[in-house]
C-alpha cells in the first residue's frame, strides 16, 4: 500500500534500557561492536535510530557523545536520522551538538507545566531539531481519545503560536497502551489511539504521529507470532488514520495479508474492540500459532494425552484443578498404596513448583494456586489413606507450627508463608489468630514440631513475642523460633527477642525467604553454621543501632515543646456542618471500588510495582493482570452475594489542645471535658531545626479562645470475611481464602478514604469544593490528615480505647478491641480527623526518659506497663 510505504520505522535496539545485548556492549566499553546493533537495524529497515544511554551505572553524557561520534564515521549507519532519547536534558544537548543533520529529540511534555515545556522547546528550535511530544500533562498520561486530542492540540498551539515552532517538526506520541489485558477499561485503548490520530492530524496541520507499537501487544508477551499479528493489524489501521512513524522491530513485522484468516479475525476483534468477548476468543486460538503463523496440530489441552505423572505435574505448575480428581484416581490405581501418590508424583510436581519459585520463574499467586491443586488431590486421597490405616499423610521434610500471637487478629502474611512451606513438603500446623503463649507452646510439645513461627501486625505483638521467647527458655525448648509480620524487623528481633532464647531466633522478612530459612534450621548439618551466621548478622545490626543512637541528638521534653509546630490560627476550619456521631450501617461496597488503592494489594502477593503501571511491568505484569482479574471477579461475587458488609461510625466534636493533650469537650460551652487524647511529641533534634511535632500542635490551644474541632472514625468491611475465607479454606482453596481477606482489607482502606472525603466535603464541610481523582486521594493531596493510633504520628495503641469509647463503636457497629488493642473484624481502620491545612503526617520516633515518665503518669501506668506499650519508641 502507498500509505504503508510512507510509514517510518524507528529502530529501538540501540537503547541500554531496552536491549540487554546493547547495554552489555556499552557497559563493557565495546563501542565498536555496539555499532553493529545500529547497523543491523538499518539493514532490517529502520529509517530512524533511537539511541538511549540512560543507565544509573553509566556516564550517560560521555557514552552518548562517544557513540554518536563513532556512528558519524559509519556512512551506512549515519545515512539515517538519529532520535536522541534521554530523560536528562544535559545528555540531549550534548547529543545535539554532535549530530550534523537534523535530529529528533524524544521527548518533551506538559507533565511539569507550560514553563519548562516552553523553555525546552525554545532550545530545540535553536538547535533545529524535531521533537516528540508525549500526550502527558499536569493531570497525567492521556488514555482516552478525548484526552489525547485535548493535550496534543494544547501543546500544538503553545509551540506554534507562542514560539513559532515549525509544525512539521512536531511529532506527537498519543500513548499506545496494551489491549487484551482482561480489564474492560483497556479494551478500547487501540481504538482510542487510532481515532485520536485521525483527529490530531485534522486539528494540528503538518504535525506527525508516532508511538511505541510493541506496547499494544504486551498482554501476549512470550507468544511472538500473536504479538507480530497484533502489531501488523494495529499498524494497518493506525497508518490509514494518519500514523506516520513508530518504534517497531521492522525485521519482525508480519505482513497484514499473510496473517492466517482465523488469527487475523480474532486480532482485529481485539484491536478494533468489536466484541465484548474478543480477548477470550483470541486466547482460545493463541496457543495454536507458532513459527511464522502456521497452525500447529497441538491443541490447548494436548497435555491431557501425557502420562498421568506428567499431567499431575502440569496441573500443579499451572494451578489447574479441573481434572485433578480423575488424574489422582488414575495415579492411585497405578501404585501399591494411595500414600505413594502423595510421596511420588504430587511431591515431584511440588518440587518443580518450589524450584521455579526459588528461581524467580513463578510468582507467589501461582504458587498459592499450585497449593490449591495439591490440597484437592490430597483431600481426594484422604479417605483411601484412612481406610488403609496408613496414617494421614506423606513423610514431610519437617513440622512447622505457626500462629498469630495473643491479642492480634491479622493473618494474611502468616497464611501465605504456610502455603509456600506446604508447597515445599513441610507439614504446617496453623493455630490461627490470637493464640495465647501457653496454648502455642503446649501444642508445639504435643506435636513435636521442628520449628515455631510467630506472626504479628500491631506493635503490642512485639512484646508478646518477647514473652514467648522467655517462656520457651523457661520450659526448656530447643526448636528454632521464626519471627515475622509487618511491625517486626531484624533490629527488633536482634535486640529485643533473640537475647531471651539461645536456640535460634530468626527474622523472616517475607514468604519467599521462609523456605530457605526453614531448610537451614531443620538440617542437622547446616543448622549450626546458619545460626552462627545469623548471630554474626545480629551483632552487626546491634552495633549499627547503637551507632545510630549515638548520632541521634535528643532534646529535653521542655526544649522539644518550645520548638513545637507554629499553628496559624487564622486558618482554623469553621465549625462542622453536621456535628455529633453518625453511623453507616450498610455501606454500598460497589461505590468503594472506585476508591481502592490497588498497589498494597499487589504487595500482599509479593508483586512489587505501582498500580496501574504494574499491569504492564516487564517481569510481573502478566501475573499481576491475572491476579487483578481474579480479584475483581471475586469482588463481584462478594458484593453480588452480599458475603461481606461494611459499616462505619464517625463523629465531629468540639476540641482544643492543652499542651501535648487534646481536650474533647462535651458541648459547645467548652466547660466540661468529655475525654483527653494523650499524644507523644518528637524529641529527636531534627535537621535545620525543624519543628518537633505533636498531634496536639494542629488543634487550636484552649487559651486561644478559638473554637476548634476534631473528628474520630472507625470503619470495617470485614463483617463476614472470616467466614467466607473459611469456606474456601475448607474446600482446600487457599488462593481464594487469602484473596477474600486481602480484598476486605483494601475495601476497609477504601471506606476510610471515601468517608474522609464525605467528611471534608459534607459533614464537616471545610473543603466543600474539593475535586480530586483517586490518584490524588491516594497521594493525600487533600486538606487535613487522619492519623491512626498505633501509627507513627500517634504510635501508642491504647488511645484506640478512648477513640472507641468516644464513638461507642462496639454498640454502634459491633467493632471490638482485643486485649492488645487490635481491631475486630480484622479488615478495619480507625483514627482521628484533623482539619487544619498545615497539619501533616510525621513520625514521633524515639522519646526520652522525661517524656516516658510524664506520659506514664498521665495514663496511670507503672514502669513496666509504660515500657511495654511504648517499646518501639524507647531508645
Amino acid at each position: 500500500m502507498q500509505q504503508q510505504a510512507r510509514f517510518i520505522n524507528i529502530g529501538e535496539r540501540t537503547n541500554v534500557t531496552g536491549s540487554a545485548r546493547f547495554k552489555k556492549l556499552i557497559m563493557d566499553g565495546k563501542y565498536e561492536a555496539a555499532l553493529d546493533v545500529a547497523r543491523q537495524q538499518v539493514v532490517s529497515g529502520a529509517q530512524i535510530i533511537d539511541i538511549n544511554m540512560d543507565e544509573a551505572m553509566l556516564d550517560s553524557k560521555a557514552a552518548m557523545v562517544r557513540y554518536l561520534n563513532l556512528l558519524a564515521s559509519e556512512p551506512d549507519i549515519a545515512r539515517v536520522p538519529i532520535m536522541v532519547d534521554s530523560s536528562k536534558w544535559e545528555v540531549i544537548e550534548a547529543a545535539l551538538k554532535c549530530i550534523q543533520g537534523k535530529a529528533v529529540v524524544n521527548s518533551i511534555s506538559l507533565k511539569e507545566g507550560e514553563a519548562p515545556f516552553l523553555q525546552q522547546a525554545k532550545l530545540l528550535r535553536r538547535y533545529g531539531a524535531a521533537v516528540v511530544v508525549m500526550a502527558f500533562d499536569e493531570v497525567g498520561q492521556a488514555d482516552t481519545k478525548a484526552r489525547k486530542v485535548e493535550i496534543c492540540q494544547r501543546a500544538y498551539k503553545i509551540l506554534v503560536e507562542q514560539i513559532g515552532f515549525p509544525p512539521q517538526d512536531i511529532i506527537f506520541d498519543p500513548n499506545i497502551f496494551a489491549v487484551a489485558t482482561g480489564i474492560e477499561e483497556h479494551n478500547n485503548y487501540a481504538v482510542d489511539f487510532i481515532e485520536a490520530t485521525r483527529e490530531i492530524k485534522r486539528l494540528c496541520p503538518h504535525a506527525k504521529i508516532s508511538g511505541g507499537v510493541s506496547n499494544v501487544s504486551f498482554s501476549f508477551r512470550g507468544n511472538d507470532p500473536v504479538r507480530e499479528a497484533i502489531h501488523s493489524v494495529f499498524l494497518y489501521h493506525a497508518i490509514k488514520a494518519g500514523m506516520d512513524m513508530g518504534i517497531v522491530n521492522a525485521g519482525q513485522l508480519a505482513v497484514y495479508d499473510d496473517i492466517p484468516e482465523l488469527l487475523k479475525e480474532r486480532v482485529e476483534d481485539v484491536v478494533l474492540n468489536r466484541r465484548d468477548d474478543a480477548t477470550e476468543r483470541l486466547l482460545e486460538v493463541a496457543a495454536q500459532f507458532h513459527g511464522k503463523g502456521t497452525v500447529a496440530v497441538k491443541e490447548d489441552n494436548a497435555w491431557r494425552s501425557w502420562p498421568v505423572t506428567k499431567r499431575l505435574e502440569h496441573a500443579l505448575v499451572k494451578g489447574i484443578t479441573d481434572f485433578i480428581d480423575e488424574d489422582t484416581e488414575e495415579a492411585r490405581q497405578s501404585v501399591e498404596r494411595p500414600l505413594h501418590v502423595i510421596e511420588g508424583p504430587l511431591m515431584d510436581g511440588m518440587n518443580v513448583v518450589g524450584d521455579l519459585f526459588g528461581e524467580g520463574k513463578m510468582f507467589l499467586p501461582q504458587v498459592v494456586k499450585s497449593a490449591r491443586v495439591m490440597k484437592k488431590a490430597v483431600a481426594y486421597l484422604q479417605p483411601y489413606i484412612e481406610a488403609e490405616k496408613a496414617g494421614t499423610g506423606a513423610t514431610t521434610q519437617g513440622k512447622v507450627l505457626m500462629a498469630t500471637v495473643k491479642g492480634d487478629v491479622h493473618d494474611i502474611g502468616k497464611n501465605i508463608v504456610g502455603v509456600v512451606l506446604q508447597c515445599n513438603n513441610y507439614e504446617v500446623i496453623d493455630l490461627g489468630v490470637m493464640v495465647p503463649c501457653a496454648t502455642l507452646l503446649q501444642k508445639a510439645k504435643e506435636l513435636n514440631v521442628d520449628v515455631i513461627g510467630l506472626s504479628g501486625l500491631i506493635t503490642p505483638s512485639l512484646d508478646e513475642m518477647v514473652h514467648v521467647a522467655k517462656e520457651m527458655t523457661r520450659l526448656g525448648f530447643t526448636v528454632p523460633l521464626l519471627i515475622g509480620g509487618a511491625t517486626t524487623s531484624k533490629a527488633h528481633t536482634a535486640i529485643k527477642i533473640a537475647p531471651h532464647y539461645a536456640h535460634g531466633v530468626v527474622y523472616v522478612p517475607n514468604a519467599s525467604r521462609s523456605v530457605s530459612v526453614v531448610q537451614s534450621l531443620i538440617s542437622a548439618e547446616h543448622k549450626p553454621d546458619y545460626l552462627a551466621r545469623v548471630q554474626d548478622e545480629y551483632v552487626r545490626v546491634i552495633e549499627q543501632h547503637q551507632r545510630s543512637r549515638k548520632h541521634e541528638e535528643m532534646l529535653s521534653l521542655e526544649q522539644a515543646r518550645a520548638n513545637r509546630f507554629p499553628l496559624d490560627l487564622d486558618k482554623v476550619a469553621a465549625a462542622p456542618q453536621r456535628p455529633g456521631v453518625h453511623v453507616w450501617h450498610d455501606v454500598d461496597l460497589q461505590v468503594l471500588r472506585d476508591y481502592i488503592d490497588w498497589t498494597p494489594f499487589f504487595l500482599t502477593w509479593q508483586l512489587s510495582g505501582k498500580f496501574p503501571a504494574i499491569l504492564n511491568h516487564a517481569e510481573v505484569g502478566l501475573e499481576a493482570r491475572r491476579v487483578y482479574q481474579d480479584a475483581n471477579a471475586l469482588l463481584d461475587r462478594m458484593i453480588a452475594e452480599r458475603r461481606i458488609s461494611g459499616k462505619a461510625v464517625f463523629g465531629l466534636f468540639p476540641a482544643n489542645s492543652d499542651g501535648d493533650d487534646i481536650i474533647v469537650w462535651t458541648d459547645e460551652s467548652r466547660s466540661t471535658e468529655r475525654c483527653r487524647l494523650y499524644n507523644l511529641r518528637q524529641q529527636v533534634a531534627l535537621r535545620n531545626n525543624a519543628p518537633n511535632c505533636c498531634m496536639a500542635d494542629f488543634v487550636a490551644p484552649v487559651d486561644s479562645g478559638i473554637a476548634d474541632y476534631i473528628g474520630a472514625f472507625a470503619v470495617s468491611t470485614g463483617y463476614g470475611a472470616d467466614e467466607y475465607a473459611a469456606e474456601f479454606a475448607k474446600a482446600h482453596d487457599d488462593y481464594n481464602s487469602i484473596m477474600v481477606k486481602a480484598l476486605a482489607d483494601r475495601l476497609a482502606e477504601a471506606l476510610a478514604e471515601y468517608l474522609h472525603l464525605k467528611v471534608r466535603k459534607e459533614y464537616w464541610g471545610y473543603a466543600a469544593n474539593e475535586q480530586l481523582d483517586n490518584e490524588q486521594l491516594i497521594r493525600e493531596a487533600y486538606q487535613g490528615i487522619r492519623p491512626a493510633p498505633g501509627y507513627p504520628a500517634c504510635p501508642e495503641h491504647t488511645e484506640k480505647g478512648t477513640l472507641f469509647s468516644l464513638l461507642d463503636a462496639e454498640a454502634q457497629i459491633g467493632m471490638l478491641l482485643t486485649e492488645s488493642y487490635a481491631m475486630w473484624p480484622g479488615a478495619a481502620v480507625s483514627g482521628w480527623y484533623l482539619s487544619h491545612p498545615d497539619s501533616k503526617y510525621f513520625a514521633v520516633s524515639k522519646i526520652g526518659e522525661d517524656q516516658l515518665e510524664q506520659y506514664a503518669a498521665k495514663k496511670g501506668w507503672n514502669r513496666q506497663e509504660a515500657e511495654s506499650w511504648l517499646a518501639p519508641n524507647l531508645r
